[in-house]
């Protein structure tokens, strides 16, 4: 059997399918692309055993169907040097061999039995649909997936939080010392219904989804979710168990806020953290009048630092500490010229806003504050 096809179309297609596979995998042939000629198209599939993602291109030409499964390192190896060129594969089902054929040259392969690999599990018949704008989607998933924890005692934490309401969609993430919760007010449902989908699968979506129009259609039930993009589908394995309450820590009168350049604040976070002591990474906040003043000291290392930025500020003096490397994480994934610091006092968690919220959405972090000694 023979099929013909784009070069660069294939190594595109299978570099986005690589990033699901492990490095070490229980089953062999999870190493491997699967392959499924059928009416002229190509459908490529990979999986780890939890996630699989299927793609698909047109063919310039194929003289039948067949299915088989491929060693995904060698043959990306091996097409993702070339120009752009047709390639043709001779496949033989019968010998286990497809022989691949470019302009100057050819290699031959090893094929294996598609049928060994492992089925998909499908939702269930009863599963709830959300449908979201690609570019919302990538948004907020690039927004919210620092935010997410790496706890063995709390899974629910490791992953991003979908909360679907009768006002909104909320997304939300966090690992018990910062917070991420987007508002998307133009998704909603009379029917409440939530998910948490894993940090590898939001992983891959932040890599696949761009900023083109068109929609993601997302398929869940308790258990497993089926993802729908482009000319794309990415089935996963749900996180299971139940969210805390995120609007509970989320204070609601913080009343003294800070205006501030969202840039410079940043860079002054970045020259001042190295000074930092090195467990903690304190640095201590005070703002008074006009003046943000950023203090780091390591005594161990006899090493201080501090800078000095204007900002518009309506509150009374007050000193308060962040952990450094959490308040830059926080301010590298906003994307708007000016943030909103809000605070209440010293000890309770401050929340950072943009200065102007994407249309119909509302976006907020939190983080908590650490000790500091005056």
């Amino acid at each position: 059997m023979r099929f013909t096809l784009s070069s660069t179309a294939l190594s595109s297609k299978l570099t986005a399918l690589s990033r699901v596979i492990n490095s070490k995998n229980a089953l062999p042939i999870l190493g491997d692309f699967v392959f499924e000629i059928s009416d002229n198209v190509l459908h490529l599939t990979a999986s780890d055993s939890e996630n699989i993602m299927k793609t698909q291109l047109d063919l310039t030409e194929s003289d039948g169907d067949c299915r088989f499964a491929i060693d995904s390192h060698n043959l990306l190896e091996a097409v993702k040097s070339f120009s752009e060129q047709p390639i043709t594969f001779d496949v033989s089902l019968e010998q286990n061999i497809v022989k691949i054929s470019y302009q100057n040259g050819l290699f031959k392969l090893p094929i294996e039995n598609a049928d060994e690999f492992p089925m998909s599990q499908p939702v269930s018949e009863f599963a709830k649909t959300i449908t979201i704008p690609n570019a919302i989607l990538a948004d907020n998933i690039n927004r919210s997936i620092f935010a997410t924890a790496q706890d063995e005692l709390r899974p629910v934490m490791n992953g991003i939080y979908f909360d679907l309401t009768s006002d909104h969609l909320a997304i939300v993430a966090s690992d018990g010392h910062k917070l991420v919760r987007n508002k998307v007010f133009t998704i909603k449902s009379e029917q409440p219904a939530a998910f948490i989908l894993p940090k590898k699968p939001a992983n891959l979506l932040k890599n696949l989804l761009g900023k083109d129009g068109g929609d993601v259609t997302i398929r869940f039930d308790e258990r497993n979710a089926e993802i729908n993009f482009g000319d794309g589908t990415l089935q996963c394995r749900l996180i299971e168990g139940r969210f805390p309450n995120y609007n509970s820590v989320i204070p609601q009168n913080n009343p003294n806020e800070i205006h501030v350049d969202r840039l410079a604040l940043l860079a002054a976070l970045r020259r001042v953290q190295p000074f930092a002591n090195g467990s903690s990474n304190l640095i201590r906040f005070h703002v008074e009048g006009s003046t943000l003043q950023l203090d780091a000291e390591d005594y161990d290392f006899s090493k201080t630092a501090t800078e000095r930025m204007s900002c518009d500020y309506n509150g009374n003096p007050m000193s308060i500490g962040f952990k450094g490397s959490s308040f830059i994480e926080v301010l590298g994934n906003f994307d708007c010229p000016e943030v909103i610091v809000q605070l209440a006092d010293p000890s309770r968690a401050g929340l950072v806003l943009p200065s102007e919220q994407p249309e119909n959405q509302d976006v907020l972090m939190l983080l908590m504050p650490m000790l500091i000694n005056d």
